[in-house]
């Protein structure tokens, strides 16, 4: 196909709206919802979709039904009889305890007739906080936050999570039998492991107490006593596989992040764009994987290899940022996904013809209120021009400021669903 002729960003913009379109709850929610019970229907659910998922199930479900899901501030949708509670992420609040409180109450006294169908997508892990027997909201903050700034990836802080819940590793289930519980899930998570997803408050975990003990000290994170009190008793371990109070749980993932880069992949090659989807389960520091992503890019546009120009790289994951210590005076803004291009700017040190864009599918980066960012090749020298200096914002992990200075943010606002991060880098056809 005759490439057509392309502007970088909208190009790019094209390709983010496409990943987000594709994990949309209204396309991959009504196709797998389940028959309806002899009994009652109950809905509950957390995350960042859990509203949307809600209104997904509300529009096509034949029967009666109500319920409660808890999203995050700002993402919530106008659901008739579902009730909808928002909270803080990514640190849990007072909103979300409660409303994790009233879910535990409402799934009380169910019979195997009934149904609860669970809505579980990314960021229920702080939405459903439900501290464990002996623990505080406040504990489980400071978990939370020491978990985020340590450097762990998503894997090893909802182990953490899972082990001081009453909702979390497979509880919510427990509570909910003898009903049939059936959980649809939109993954943001690398490999899509719904045991992970949310920390998994309907799946059996696979993880237990003494990993979540070796977690913290692997990252030298300091707790609260009351924290590793819980942690050092048999009655933090969570549910396993052979749990008879599980055995009727079904689980069902209608959304992914490769889902969503090969849709990318698909408007890529309209346009005449050779596309490679390099995976979605890159994880480890969002400089790190800026440097590596730039060295492939300029492989393309140098050696043709692995692909020749025009050609995007198209990846998904999760990476993370280790703030360290932070200097009086610092104020670290942005999230994985503009530290992911900031350091890619960085390495590909302006080469013409290599543009980039990366962001969080959920239109959150971090916590700041943009969805992510764009690199073109003049990226450095805009900069530089404005009296921005690119290093020292990376070092200072400001690549928010960075990006706002030179007006290339993207802002969404939320897109109410979430399959975590998108990355494209684009490499055009040489002249």
């Amino acid at each position: 196909m005759t490439q057509k002729i392309i502007d970088p960003k909208d190009f790019l913009r094209k390709l983010f709206q496409a990943a987000f379109d594709a994990a949309n709850p209204n396309l991959c929610v009504p196709a797998n919802l389940p028959p309806p019970p002899k009994g009652r229907t109950l809905v509950v659910g957390a995350g960042k979709a859990a509203a949307s998922m809600a209104l997904a199930v509300e529009n096509n479900w034949p029967g009666e039904l109500s319920g409660l899901v808890v999203t995050r501030y700002g993402h919530g949708a106008p659901c008739r009889r579902i009730e909808v509670v928002e909270a803080s992420h990514p640190v849990p609040d007072a909103a979300g305890q409660q409303a994790a409180k009233r879910i535990l109450q409402s799934v009380q006294g169910l019979t195997e007739d009934d149904l609860v169908i669970a809505l579980i997508s990314g960021g229920g892990s702080a939405l459903l906080s439900a501290p464990a027997e002996g623990l505080t909201l406040e504990d489980k903050q400071a978990v939370n936050r020491a978990l985020l700034a340590s450097g762990a990836a998503i894997q090893e802080m909802n182990c953490v999570r899972k082990h001081l819940s009453s909702m979390k590793g497979g509880r919510l289930a427990q509570a909910c039998y003898p009903a049939r519980v059936f959980t649809l899930v939109i993954s943001d998570v690398p490999g899509d492991d719904p045991a992970v997803v949310a920390s998994g408050p309907t799946v059996p975990d696979t993880t237990t107490r003494e990993d979540a003990l070796g977690i913290i000290r692997r990252y030298n994170i300091e707790v609260p006593p009351a924290v590793m009190n819980w942690l050092s008793s048999p009655e933090s371990e969570t549910p396993k596989a052979d749990d008879p109070r599980l055995a009727r749980c079904e689980t069902r993932t209608v959304s992914t992040a490769q889902a969503s880069l090969l849709a990318a992949a698909e408007v890529a090659r309209t346009h005449g764009v050779t596309p490679l989807v390099l995976g979605d389960m890159i994880e480890g520091e969002s400089a790190d994987a800026g440097k590596v992503l730039a060295g492939l890019a300029k492989a393309c546009a140098i050696n043709g290899t692995p692909l020749a120009p025009p050609c995007v790289l198209l990846s998904g994951g999760e990476t993370t940022v280790t703030l360290g210590q932070i200097k009086p005076g610092q104020t670290p803004r942005g999230g994985r996904n503009s530290e992911f291009l900031l350091a890619l700017a960085i390495a590909l040190d302006g080469m013409p013809g290599i543009h980039a864009v990366s962001g969080d599918t959920d239109g959150i980066d971090g916590s700041e209120d943009n969805a992510g960012a764009l690199v073109t090749d003049d990226t450095l020298a805009r900069a530089r021009a404005n009296g921005i200096d690119a290093r020292h914002m990376l070092d200072v992990h400001d690549a928010y400021g960075f990006f706002h200075g030179i007006d290339d943010l993207i802002v969404t606002g939320p897109t109410l669903t979430n399959v975590n991060d998108f990355r494209a880098i684009y490499v055009e056809k040489k002249a």
